[in-house]
């Protein structure tokens, strides 16, 4: 007998649990590094104008899909577009697998610099720690690394286990509040800062002297890659949307929050990298060496309050990562649900289980295991971790997201789309014209633009 499918309770909580979705790290760290290597300005215009000419769109189309089928992404995008639109729908759950089991282990990372800064705020930050040496032990650390990467596959499956409305909805009620008010804390903070003001010039003073056409691509490229889209996370928790909720009221509110996020990080992060001389020249290196190298001695010397701020600023990041991990495992799990008719407990544990096979491998990428940490697929990319990392950034996700831009512009009806969008409850801003103009014209040549630039050695990862 066919399980009864969970919906939200409320509109709300699911615009919060698809945030939770779509802040993950990326607006963490990510943002704020792009923002920092296309100098501000005129980049972060032309990300906003990217976020509303494509990331909108598919964010509609990917919901409108969900709903529509009532069934995970291989089973929507059937119902939606046909029977061999199965295959774009299982692209996407093994997509959200392998992207699952390495981001656990970044998401790992946030539980040991929790650990670290809170007792470095009881004892005091040692003079002359190597913050960088902290962060390569960490990470060559194959014990510690395994145990960081359970303890986080235990809690996001913990979670999925109870279902959308008691187990997600519930949770992003809960953490996404105390999220949004741990980055109010760090805005402040940040803003008390001597260099928040030449933050504020460099990131919303556009200088288009200084905007190159790689910045218009980067752009392009992170307003579809931030917002969980090209993998069926979307389509899934769309499945779960009762008739009375608006699906335009719900991607509006999901890509603003989600963007304003983004943008208070990079204000917070620029405002340290200001205030602190010399600091601007140590940004360059990675996104990694910005979060969890560059920071946490700075939490303790030079950000107001730091001593409180710096264990927080790791909850944020832990929160941020777990809402993301949810999301990813319901598109594993809602798969087997729904193909294959097992039971939501043992469908989530057996998912948990299969994803943490895998993760190990992860984890074990930056020790000396073989293999693990010399595998070379792509150029310039060494280890289990950052060929998944490529592969589903690079190819995965682009060619995932320009198929659904296909199937809800071009093979599902106007009638089909139109009454999903316009139920109703639609706002009074919204024009379905616009709307399939940019799903049948600009996304799909957006996304086909990130994926030529793949084939050109463009990298996304």
């Amino acid at each position: 007998m066919p399980q009864q499918r969970d919906h939200w309770n409320s509109n709300i909580g699911f615009v919060l649990a698809a945030t939770g979705s779509a802040i993950g790290l990326g607006n963490l760290w990510k943002f704020p590094f792009i923002t920092w290597e296309n100098n501000g300005g005129a980049f972060v215009l032309v990300y906003l104008v990217c976020i509303a000419a494509v990331g909108l769109p598919i964010m509609m189309a990917e919901l409108l899909i969900g709903r529509r089928g009532q069934k995970s992404a291989v089973g929507a995008l059937k119902d939606a577009a046909g029977p061999a639109w199965g295959l774009v729908g299982g692209w996407g759950v093994t997509c959200g697998f392998i992207l699952l089991s390495y981001y656990t282990v970044i998401a790992g990372w946030s539980l040991y610099y929790f650990a670290r800064t809170m007792e470095w705020s009881f004892s005091g930050f040692p003079a002359g720690l190597a913050t960088g040496d902290v962060f390569t032990g960490q990470v060559g650390n194959a014990g510690l690394q395994l145990a960081l990467s359970l303890g986080f596959s235990l809690g996001t499956v913990a979670v999925v286990y109870f279902g959308v409305s008691k187990g997600i909805e519930r949770i992003a009620r809960t953490f996404l509040p105390i999220l949004f008010g741990i980055l109010i804390l760090l805005l402040v903070s940040a803003l008390g800062m001597s260099g928040s003001g030449e933050a504020l010039r460099f990131i919303f003073r556009p200088s288009f002297a200084e905007l190159e056409a790689d910045s218009v691509l980067e752009a392009l490229g992170h307003s579809f890659f931030t917002l969980s889209l090209g993998m069926g996370a979307m389509i899934t928790y769309g499945s779960y949307i009762a008739r009375h909720h608006s699906i335009v009221k719900a991607s509006a509110m999901i890509v603003a929050l989600d963007t304003l996020i983004a943008l208070i990080a990079t204000v917070i992060m620029f405002s340290v990298i200001f205030s602190v001389a010399g600091m601007s020249e140590q940004v360059g290196g990675s996104t990694v060496g910005m979060l969890f190298i560059s920071l946490p001695e700075l939490f303790y010397s030079e950000v107001p309050f730091g001593v409180l701020l710096g264990p927080l600023f790791y909850v944020l990041v832990a929160l941020a990562a777990l809402t993301s991990t949810i999301s990813l495992l319901e598109v594993v799990v809602s798969y087997v649900i729904d193909e294959h008719g097992v039971a939501r407990h043992r469908a989530t544990i057996g998912s948990g289980i299969a994803v943490f096979v895998f993760t190990i491998f992860a984890a074990l990428s930056f020790t000396d295991t073989p293999f693990l940490s010399t595998l070379a697929v792509f150029a310039n990319k060494t280890g289990w971790f950052e060929t998944a990392d490529h592969f589903v950034s690079n190819w995965m996700l682009p060619t995932g997201g320009f198929a659904i831009t296909i199937a809800a512009g071009w093979i599902m009806s106007r009638k089909a789309t139109e009454s999903e969008l316009l139920d109703g409850n639609q706002p009074d801003w919204f024009n379905y014209g616009v709307w399939r103009f940019f799903i049948r014209f600009v996304a799909p040549a957006a996304v086909a633009a990130i994926i030529i630039a793949v084939l050109f050695g463009v990298d996304f990862s």
